[in-house]
C-alpha cells in the first residue's frame, strides 16, 4: 500500500474535494506549462486532481497523469481538458509504463511523500526509465533548512476557504516533527457549517539537497540546474526549495 493510498487527504473523497482550493494555480503549475511548451509527451507522476496535466494537454501534448489515490483521479477525470490525458491509477516507485516521454515532472511536494531512501530512490528510477534521450524531469521537495512546518501549528494555519457546495468552511493544521528521519506528520483539518469535522493525518519527509543528489545519481540522472524557487532563482542552502532540473546521465 502506498502512502497516499492510505492517506485520507487523497483518498477520501470529501477531502480530495478541497484539495484544488488549497492546492490551485501556484507558480509550481505555471512554471511547469512554461517547461513544457513544444514538449510533444509529458508525464505527470503523482498528477493528483490532473490541474497541471489538463492543462498541458490542452497545448496538443500527449500526456500521462499516474497516481495512487482514486479519488483524485476521479476528479482529474471529470475537469475539463481531463479527457485529452491517459490517467493512470498506479504507485510511482513501480510503475512502468512501456515507453519513454519528452519531459516529466512531479509538482505539489509529491516527492516528500516518498519516506525512505528506497522510496525514493525507487521513484527516480522510474523517471529514468520513462525519459527519452532528450527528455527533461524537474520536481521539488521543500529544504528542511526553512523548517517550514513550524508554520503548520493551529494558530499560524488558521484559515477560511469558500467551497462551492459547503460555502465558508473553517480550516487548520497541526504537526509534529520526527529529527533522526526527517518526517513531520500533519493534520488537515476541515470543520463544515454543520459542525462536521474532517480530518486527516499524513506524514511527508524533508531531505536535505545533497541526499537527492546522491540518489538522483545512483538513479541514473543528471541535474543541469537546481533552482531555489517556482520563479527559477538559482538554489543556495538557504533556499526556501529544491527543485532540480535534468535528464538522464
Amino acid at each position: 500500500m502506498t502512502i497516499k493510498e492510505s492517506d485520507a487527504l487523497y483518498n477520501d473523497p470529501r477531502l480530495a474535494d478541497f484539495y484544488d482550493i488549497d492546492n490551485g494555480w501556484y507558480d509550481d503549475t505555471r512554471t511547469c506549462l512554461a517547461l513544457s511548451e513544444g514538449r510533444a509527451t509529458v508525464l505527470d507522476l503523482g498528477c493528483g486532481t490532473g490541474l497541471l496535466a489538463s492543462a498541458i494537454a490542452e497545448s496538443g501534448a500527449a500526456v500521462t497523469g499516474v497516481d495512487p489515490a482514486a479519488a483524485m483521479l476521479e476528479i482529474a477525470r471529470r475537469r475539463d481538458g481531463g479527457a485529452r490525458v491517459t490517467w493512470v491509477e498506479g504507485d510511482g516507485r513501480s510503475v512502468r509504463l512501456g515507453r519513454r516521454f519528452d519531459f516529466i515532472v512531479m509538482t505539489g511536494h509529491a516527492f516528500q511523500c516518498l519516506l525512505t531512501d528506497d522510496d525514493q530512490l525507487a521513484l527516480l528510477k522510474t523517471i529514468a526509465a520513462h525519459l527519452g534521450p532528450q527528455g527533461r524531469f524537474i520536481f521539488d521537495s521543500r529544504n528542511p533548512k526553512g523548517r517550514e512546518w513550524l508554520e503548520w501549528n493551529p494558530k499560524e494555519s488558521h484559515r477560511f476557504v469558500a467551497h462551492p457546495r459547503h460555502g465558508k468552511v473553517e480550516s487548520w493544521n497541526d504537526y509534529a516533527y520526527d529529527e533522526p528521519s526527517g518526517i513531520v506528520t500533519y493534520g488537515t483539518y476541515y470543520r463544515l457549517g454543520s459542525g462536521e469535522l474532517l480530518a486527516a493525518k499524513s506524514k511527508i519527509r524533508f531531505s536535505p539537497q545533497d541526499h537527492l543528489a546522491r540518489l538522483m545519481l545512483e538513479a541514473g540522472l543528471a541535474v543541469d540546474q537546481w533552482f531555489g524557487d517556482w520563479q527559477r532563482n538559482d538554489y543556495t542552502p538557504d533556499s526556501k526549495e529544491i527543485i532540480p532540473l535534468g535528464r538522464l546521465a
